[in-house]
């Protein structure tokens, strides 16, 4: 079985093409920061993983995605090689995307696109938050039954 998921942020905007021809497929390719389990050194480390999506597939990424934009991304990984302009044969890795969809909040994404300035939150009509999510008042851990 060859599946692999992938939860990260964009290192740019995704690269979109058409293919020739009568019917033309769009091709997406992007790069995903995908953080490391551990740190080393006391600093974070992250693989870059490059991603590929085709169709329907590409057409959202380049409508909707944009650098920095954190994403739950499936599919398989696709090995290949070709040979460089000097002769040489490069081997490459690239996940073929089946399915990706958004790691966080429009809010969330917004926040961190500030560069982690903190905006002033307005304050909600209801007590639903607008992620979906109730608002818990100050002091109220100690009376919920569980922790």
């Amino acid at each position: 079985m060859n599946k692999v998921v992938l939860m990260g942020r964009l290192t740019r905007d995704p690269d979109v093409r058409y293919s020739q021809g009568e019917t033309p497929l769009a091709i997406a390719r992007y790069t995903l920061a995908v953080d490391r389990r551990f740190k080393r050194n006391g600093e974070q480390d992250a693989d870059f993983i490059n991603c590929v999506a085709f169709g329907r597939t590409a057409e959202f990424a380049e409508k909707y995605l944009k650098q920095g934009t954190k994403m739950v991304v499936s599919g398989r990984i696709q090995t290949g090689s070709y040979t460089n302009r000097d002769g040489v044969k490069v081997y490459t890795t690239e996940v073929v995307i089946e399915e990706q969809d958004f790691a966080e909040s429009k809010a969330a994404a917004a926040q961190n696109s500030n560069m982690g300035v903190p905006q002033p939150s307005a304050p909600q009509p209801s007590a639903a938050a607008s992620d979906g999510f109730m608002n818990i008042p100050d002091g109220l851990e100690e009376e919920l039954p569980f922790s």
